[in-house]
C-alpha cells in the first residue's frame, strides 16, 4: 500500500522533492524561532551554522577563482538552457508540467534552506556590542567629534609609515595573499578573546570582473551558497584591506553589516601592520565624517582640518577614483536589492545599517578607552 502511494507520488513529483521540502519546512520553522528566540539563534549560529560555513568554505577554498562569480556570470546561459529544457518537458503533458514546476520549486527551496542553515541566525542573535561588553547608546555631536579626533590622531601618527603615490594615494606594501594572512592572524587573536568568533583558515577570492562590479558600488560579497568571501580588487588599497576583513567577518557568522564593519575595524587596528591599522582608521573616519557633518558642520570642519595633508590627499584620490562610478543605474538597482534584503532580515535601516558602525566605534573608544585609562590610574 505504502509502496503504491509512493509510486503514484513519484509519477507527479521528482524523487528528491519530498525530502527537500521537508528539510525546507524544518528550515522555515527554525527561521521563525530565530526571530522570537535569540538564545536559539545564538546556539544555532555557533554550532550548526559555523560547522556548515566552515564545510562550504573548505570545499570551495581550494578552487583558485571565485566559484560564486562563475555561477553568477553563467546564469544567463544556465537559465536559458534550463528554461528550454523545462518547456520541452512540460509540453509533453500535464504530469510532466507538474514535475517541472515541482523541480523548480525544490531548487528554490534548497537555496532558502541553505541560507537559513548557514547565515540567517546571525541576523537574529545577540548583537555584537553585547558580546563585546559595549554599551551602545545614542551618540551626540560632541561624542562623534571626540571619536573622530581619536581616529584622526592615530591616522596622523601612521602617515609617516604609509607610502603615497600621486593620483593614486596610499599604496599597500604587500599583495592580496599577505593581506589575508594578516587578517587571519588578527582574527585568531580576537577569537582567543571572544568565543563567539570561530577560527577559520580559508582564502578570500578576488573577483575577476572587479572593474564592472564597481558600478554596483559593491566592494565585496559573501556568498553563503559557496562559503566564499569575495573581494572587488578595483577599489583603492585601503578599501580593499578593510573589505577583506569585513567579508571574513561574514564568514565567521557576523551577518549584520554594521557589526561586520566593526569587526573589520577591530581586526585592522588590532594588527601589528601599520597599513592594516591605517586602513581601519581611514575607513572609520569616512563612516564618522558624514554623521558628524550632519550633526555639526563646524565640528566636522575642525576634525577634517586636523587630518594630515597626506591623509586628506588619500581621501581626495578616492573621491576622484569613484567619480566614474558614482551615479549609474546599476548602483541604483544594487542599492534597492540590498536594501530590501537587509530589511527582510530584520535590519529596519536597510543599507543605512553599514554606517551604524559609528555607534559601536563611539562606545568602543569613548567608553572602553576611558575605562582602560581609569584602571591605569
Amino acid at each position: 500500500m505504502v509502496t503504491r502511494i509512493f509510486r503514484r507520488i513519484h509519477r507527479w513529483l521528482p524523487a528528491a522533492c519530498l525530502p527537500i521540502w521537508l528539510l525546507t519546512l524544518a528550515a522555515a520553522v527554525c527561521h521563525i524561532v530565530f526571530i522570537y528566540n535569540r538564545t536559539f539563534a545564538d546556539w544555532f549560529n555557533a554550532h550548526i551554522s559555523t560547522a556548515l560555513r566552515s564545510l562550504t568554505a573548505h570545499l570551495t577554498g581550494w578552487i583558485p577563482f571565485s566559484l560564486a562569480e562563475t555561477i553568477i556570470l553563467s546564469l544567463p546561459v544556465t537559465v536559458t538552457v534550463l528554461l528550454v529544457v523545462c518547456i520541452r518537458k512540460a509540453s509533453r503533458g500535464k504530469r510532466y508540467a507538474v514535475r517541472v514546476i515541482a523541480g523548480l520549486l525544490a531548487l528554490a527551496a534548497v537555496m532558502y534552506a541553505l541560507f537559513v542553515a548557514t547565515f540567517a541566525a546571525g541576523y537574529r542573535g545577540t548583537p555584537v556590542n553585547r558580546k563585546l561588553g559595549l554599551d551602545r547608546q545614542e551618540v551626540s555631536a560632541k561624542e562623534l567629534y571626540e571619536t573622530a579626533m581619536i581616529v584622526v590622531e592615530r591616522l596622523n601618527a601612521l602617515a609617516d609609515d604609509v607610502y603615497y603615490v600621486e593620483t593614486t594615494g596610499s599604496v599597500r606594501p604587500y599583495d592580496h595573499q599577505k593581506t589575508v594572512e594578516l587578517c587571519l592572524d588578527s582574527y585568531e587573536k580576537l577569537a582567543a578573546e571572544h568565543d563567539f568568533l570561530p577560527v577559520l583558515d580559508v582564502p578570500v577570492k578576488q573577483i575577476t570582473l572587479s572593474s564592472l562590479m564597481t558600478y554596483t558600488h559593491i566592494s565585496g560579497m559573501y556568498t553563503y551558497f559557496t562559503g566564499e568571501a569575495n573581494l572587488n580588487t578595483n577599489y583603492p588599497y585601503f578599501v580593499n584591506v578593510y573589505t577583506t576583513a569585513h567579508e571574513m567577518a561574514h564568514q565567521r557568522g557576523i551577518s549584520r553589516e554594521n557589526e561586520a564593519n566593526f569587526l573589520a575595524y577591530l581586526v585592522c587596528i588590532g594588527s601589528e601592520d601599520p597599513y592594516m591599522q591605517y586602513s581601519g582608521y581611514l575607513n572609520m573616519y569616512e563612516y564618522l565624517a558624514s554623521p558628524l557633518y550632519m550633526a555639526s558642520p563646524e565640528l566636522y570642519s575642525k576634525a577634517a582640518r586636523a587630518l594630515d595633508s597626506r591623509v586628506r590627499y588619500d581621501l581626495q584620490c578616492y573621491s576622484d577614483f569613484f567619480d566614474k562610478y558614482r551615479d549609474n543605474a546599476a548602483a541604483e538597482v544594487s542599492e534597492a536589492v540590498n536594501n530590501t534584503y537587509l530589511v527582510l532580515q530584520g535590519t529596519a535601516e536597510g543599507t543605512r545599517s553599514y554606517g551604524m558602525v559609528v555607534d559601536l566605534a563611539v562606545a568602543y573608544h569613548l567608553h572602553t578607552d576611558a575605562a582602560v585609562d581609569e584602571e591605569g590610574k
